[in-house]
Protein backbone atom coordinates (compact mmCIF):
# COMPACT_ATOMS: atom_id res chain seq x y z
CA UNK A 1 0.00 0.00 0.00
CA UNK A 2 1.44 3.54 -1.02
CA UNK A 3 1.67 5.84 1.62
CA UNK A 4 1.09 9.63 1.13
CA UNK A 5 4.02 11.79 1.32
CA UNK A 6 3.69 14.25 4.68
CA UNK A 7 3.76 17.44 2.31
CA UNK A 8 0.24 15.84 1.08
CA UNK A 9 -0.96 16.42 4.25
CA UNK A 10 0.08 19.56 5.11
CA UNK A 11 -2.56 21.63 2.69
CA UNK A 12 -5.39 20.14 4.33
CA UNK A 13 -3.98 19.82 7.98
CA UNK A 14 -3.41 24.00 6.91
CA UNK A 15 -7.10 24.07 5.48
CA UNK A 16 -8.65 22.50 8.75
CA UNK A 17 -6.08 24.96 11.05
CA UNK A 18 -7.41 28.29 9.39
CA UNK A 19 -10.99 27.08 9.26
CA UNK A 20 -11.03 26.40 13.48
CA UNK A 21 -9.23 29.66 14.09
CA UNK A 22 -11.72 31.90 12.26
CA UNK A 23 -14.53 30.23 14.17
CA UNK A 24 -13.19 30.75 17.77
CA UNK A 25 -14.74 33.16 19.38
CA UNK A 26 -11.98 34.87 21.44
CA UNK A 27 -11.20 33.89 24.98
CA UNK A 28 -11.55 36.46 27.54
CA UNK A 29 -11.70 36.39 31.71
CA UNK A 30 -13.83 39.04 33.39
CA UNK A 31 -11.07 41.77 33.92
CA UNK A 32 -9.93 41.62 29.94
CA UNK A 33 -14.19 42.18 28.74
CA UNK A 34 -14.48 45.07 31.28
CA UNK A 35 -10.93 46.55 29.73
CA UNK A 36 -12.49 45.78 26.45
CA UNK A 37 -15.77 47.15 26.62
CA UNK A 38 -17.49 50.34 26.47
CA UNK A 39 -20.18 49.00 28.89
CA UNK A 40 -21.58 46.23 30.44
CA UNK A 41 -25.58 46.26 31.34
CA UNK A 42 -27.83 44.37 33.91
CA UNK A 43 -31.22 44.36 32.50
CA UNK A 44 -34.01 43.26 30.59
CA UNK A 45 -34.43 42.99 26.65
CA UNK A 46 -37.21 44.97 25.68
CA UNK A 47 -36.80 45.25 21.84
CA UNK A 48 -35.52 42.99 19.20
CA UNK A 49 -35.25 44.06 15.67
CA UNK A 50 -33.53 42.51 12.16
CA UNK A 51 -32.39 44.41 9.51
CA UNK A 52 -30.66 43.90 5.86
CA UNK A 53 -28.12 45.70 4.56
CA UNK A 54 -27.54 45.24 0.95
CA UNK A 55 -24.08 47.21 0.51
CA UNK A 56 -21.63 47.89 -2.66
CA UNK A 57 -18.84 46.88 -1.24
CA UNK A 58 -19.71 44.39 1.57
CA UNK A 59 -22.56 42.51 -0.24
CA UNK A 60 -25.87 41.74 -0.14
CA UNK A 61 -27.93 40.96 2.42
CA UNK A 62 -25.99 41.78 5.59
CA UNK A 63 -28.25 40.89 8.43
CA UNK A 64 -28.33 42.35 12.02
CA UNK A 65 -29.76 42.22 15.27
CA UNK A 66 -30.52 45.08 17.18
CA UNK A 67 -31.52 44.19 20.85
CA UNK A 68 -32.66 46.75 22.92
CA UNK A 69 -31.87 46.25 26.93
CA UNK A 70 -33.23 48.56 30.04
CA UNK A 71 -31.71 48.42 33.25
CA UNK A 72 -28.43 49.57 34.87
CA UNK A 73 -24.92 50.55 33.73
CA UNK A 74 -22.63 47.59 35.61
CA UNK A 75 -19.68 50.46 34.89
CA UNK A 76 -21.22 53.42 36.29
CA UNK A 77 -24.69 52.73 38.27
CA UNK A 78 -26.94 54.65 35.75
CA UNK A 79 -29.89 53.50 34.29
CA UNK A 80 -29.69 52.86 30.61
CA UNK A 81 -31.84 52.56 27.88
CA UNK A 82 -29.03 50.70 24.58
CA UNK A 83 -29.35 48.57 21.50
CA UNK A 84 -26.80 45.76 20.96
CA UNK A 85 -26.31 44.86 17.69
CA UNK A 86 -24.92 41.45 16.75
CA UNK A 87 -24.16 39.70 13.32
CA UNK A 88 -27.08 37.42 11.64
CA UNK A 89 -30.55 37.11 12.45
CA UNK A 90 -33.45 36.95 10.67
CA UNK A 91 -36.66 38.90 9.24
CA UNK A 92 -38.62 35.92 8.19
CA UNK A 93 -37.99 32.43 8.15
CA UNK A 94 -37.00 32.61 4.46
CA UNK A 95 -35.39 35.88 4.85
CA UNK A 96 -32.29 36.09 7.58
CA UNK A 97 -28.92 34.06 8.23
CA UNK A 98 -27.37 31.89 10.69
CA UNK A 99 -23.83 33.19 12.41
CA UNK A 100 -22.20 30.69 13.98
CA UNK A 101 -20.75 33.16 16.46
CA UNK A 102 -24.22 34.97 17.37
CA UNK A 103 -26.46 34.13 20.94
CA UNK A 104 -29.10 31.52 20.71
CA UNK A 105 -32.55 32.66 20.16
CA UNK A 106 -33.23 31.88 23.77
CA UNK A 107 -30.70 34.05 25.25
CA UNK A 108 -31.96 36.64 22.88
CA UNK A 109 -36.05 36.27 23.64
CA UNK A 110 -37.49 39.72 24.56
CA UNK A 111 -38.54 39.70 28.25
CA UNK A 112 -34.95 37.79 29.33
CA UNK A 113 -33.02 39.22 31.98
CA UNK A 114 -29.52 39.58 30.79
CA UNK A 115 -25.87 41.16 31.47
CA UNK A 116 -24.71 42.27 28.28
CA UNK A 117 -20.79 43.93 27.23
CA UNK A 118 -20.52 45.81 24.26
CA UNK A 119 -18.45 47.98 22.43
CA UNK A 120 -19.26 51.24 19.74
CA UNK A 121 -18.10 50.03 16.18
CA UNK A 122 -17.90 52.22 13.43
CA UNK A 123 -19.16 49.90 10.62
CA UNK A 124 -20.14 46.11 11.40
CA UNK A 125 -20.08 45.61 7.87
CA UNK A 126 -21.99 47.49 5.60
CA UNK A 127 -21.41 50.54 7.22
CA UNK A 128 -23.32 50.07 9.93
CA UNK A 129 -22.48 51.62 13.40
CA UNK A 130 -23.45 50.29 16.23
CA UNK A 131 -22.94 49.00 19.76
CA UNK A 132 -21.87 45.71 19.55
CA UNK A 133 -22.30 42.91 21.71
CA UNK A 134 -18.91 42.20 22.27
CA UNK A 135 -17.32 38.62 21.47
CA UNK A 136 -20.47 37.93 19.75
CA UNK A 137 -22.76 35.22 22.01
CA UNK A 138 -19.97 35.33 24.94
CA UNK A 139 -20.75 38.70 25.40
CA UNK A 140 -24.12 38.09 26.69
CA UNK A 141 -25.26 36.33 29.90
CA UNK A 142 -29.01 35.58 31.23
CA UNK A 143 -29.90 35.82 34.37
CA UNK A 144 -31.92 34.26 36.77
CA UNK A 145 -33.72 34.47 39.76
CA UNK A 146 -32.93 32.55 42.70
CA UNK A 147 -33.54 32.96 46.47
CA UNK A 148 -30.16 34.38 47.39
CA UNK A 149 -30.71 37.13 44.45
CA UNK A 150 -30.11 37.48 40.68
CA UNK A 151 -27.56 35.14 39.30
CA UNK A 152 -25.45 35.67 36.08
CA UNK A 153 -25.45 32.22 34.54
CA UNK A 154 -21.53 31.54 33.66
CA UNK A 155 -20.77 29.39 30.67
CA UNK A 156 -17.91 27.68 31.38
CA UNK A 157 -13.96 28.18 31.21
CA UNK A 158 -12.95 30.94 28.59
CA UNK A 159 -16.13 32.92 28.96
CA UNK A 160 -15.82 36.47 31.33
CA UNK A 161 -18.78 34.89 33.55
CA UNK A 162 -17.20 31.06 33.93
CA UNK A 163 -19.44 29.75 36.50
CA UNK A 164 -22.82 31.39 37.88
CA UNK A 165 -22.38 34.40 40.31
CA UNK A 166 -24.48 36.63 42.04
CA UNK A 167 -25.19 39.77 40.43
CA UNK A 168 -24.53 42.05 43.25
CA UNK A 169 -20.71 40.37 43.56
CA UNK A 170 -20.49 40.64 39.90
CA UNK A 171 -21.47 44.02 40.45
CA UNK A 172 -18.62 44.21 42.84
CA UNK A 173 -15.99 41.74 40.43
CA UNK A 174 -16.90 44.60 37.80
CA UNK A 175 -16.21 47.51 40.11
CA UNK A 176 -12.98 46.21 41.18
CA UNK A 177 -11.10 45.88 37.66
CA UNK A 178 -12.53 49.22 36.65
CA UNK A 179 -10.12 50.54 39.27
CA UNK A 180 -7.21 48.94 38.10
Amino acid sequence: MKRPFPWALALPTAVLAASLAVAQVERLDLAQMVARTDNAVLGRIVASEVVRIDHPVDGPELYFTHLTVEGTSLYDGQQIRVPVTFAGGFISPEQGVHNSEAPSADETRIGNEVVVFYKWTDNMGGDLAANALYAAHAGIYRVAATKDGPVALGKGDGFAIASNVRVADLRTQIAQRRVK
